[in-house]
């Protein structure tokens, strides 16, 4: 005979079975801001890697351009979505730096983002036009001495990493140039091509036009010279003992469930060091630069250090 402890214990247990029920992740695609226009080095590189990692997730990936503020458009979005493991986003330098350059900040690099996995970091350098009448980088220094703020330089956006790397170059050679920020590294180098600007100091979005022998590149801030740009020197070669590769991940809101943060890890850690992946990165000359997510973590809380006393140093504000 049922008794009516029985029947609610069995009750209890149908109300129960929800709630510790487990919902398979991802079970609907994944949404990824990548603050850059379609075509750019960070775009292809990402977009490669989202396609390994959504095949073994079993899940689409969808890309979401959002381009514009110096790459920072998308903080506010990704930092307010919920922690579910579906929302995320790319977190580079100028995402923990702008903060510092602002009254009001709007965000907190180390505070609001769940950060995953360290991916890759960029080939920046100096390009100019192949007709113009700088042949190397000591003729573009002694031109910009001998006229100071006559020639210029484009920019991804005020703050970017670019941005300050080449303040920090133009203090080391005692130069003064004109900063043109433009939305994106690909409308950098059409100011460049059209001689609204002298030079471009961006990533390798100019690289294709140096190939094309429509532009000349002047130097490269990687550790080493680029194998497809072996006459190329590097600005160690140059006598400046500076490295910039901006190294960048993947991160989502704050509170992310440890295990959801793992399987996206695992996923994009195995696109990444696919040999698929490496001939994308090798087009673009971009650094393969892996972090778990605790040492992406750690680089992210250690950055903001280095990056608030940058700004200050620089002097650089944006409000």
């Amino acid at each position: 005979m049922t008794t009516r402890r029985t029947l609610l214990a069995g009750a209890g247990a149908v109300i129960a079975a929800p709630a510790v029920a487990q919902e398979r992740f991802p079970s609907r695609p994944i949404r990824l801001f990548v603050p850059w226009t379609g075509g750019t080095s960070s775009d292809v590189q990402i977009r490669s890697a989202a396609e390994g990692a959504a095949q073994i997730l079993g899940q689409p990936i969808v890309i979401e351009n959002r381009p514009g503020a110096g790459g920072t458009l998308h903080c506010q979005a990704l930092a307010s979505a919920a922690p579910d493991g579906y929302t995320l986003g790319q977190m580079h330098l100028s995402v923990i730096r702008r903060p510092f350059m602002v009254r009001q900040p709007q965000w907190d690099a180390v505070r609001d983002y769940s950060h995953i996995i360290r991916l890759a970091g960029w080939m920046y350098g100096v390009a100019v036009r192949a007709d113009s009448p700088w042949q190397n980088w000591e003729q573009f220094v002694t031109a910009m001495r001998a006229a100071p703020g006559t020639l210029s330089y484009a920019t991804s956006g005020i703050g970017t990493t670019n941005h300050l790397a080449m303040e920090e170059l133009l203090e080391r050679v005692r130069g003064e140039m004109l900063h043109v920020p433009y939305r994106s590294s690909a409308e950098g180098v059409t100011g460049v091509l059209s001689r609204q600007v002298n030079s471009i100091a961006d990533a390798s979005s100019w690289k294709p036009m140096v190939e094309d022998r429509q532009m000349r590149a002047l130097c490269v801030w990687t550790e080493n010279r680029v194998p497809s740009l072996p006459d190329v020197p590097t600005l160690k070669e140059l006598g400046h003992d500076m490295v910039v590769t901006s190294p960048y991940g993947l991160s989502g809101p704050r509170g992310m469930d440890p295990g959801r943060v793992k399987l996206i890890h695992d996923a994009f850690h195995t696109a990444l060091m696919s040999e698929a992946h490496q001939r994308v990165l090798n087009q673009f000359d971009m650094p393969r630069q892996y972090l778990n997510t605790e040492q992406f973590a750690d680089f992210v809380a250690t950055r903001a250090d280095y990056e608030r006393a940058m700004v200050q140093r620089l002097n650089i504000r944006l409000d």
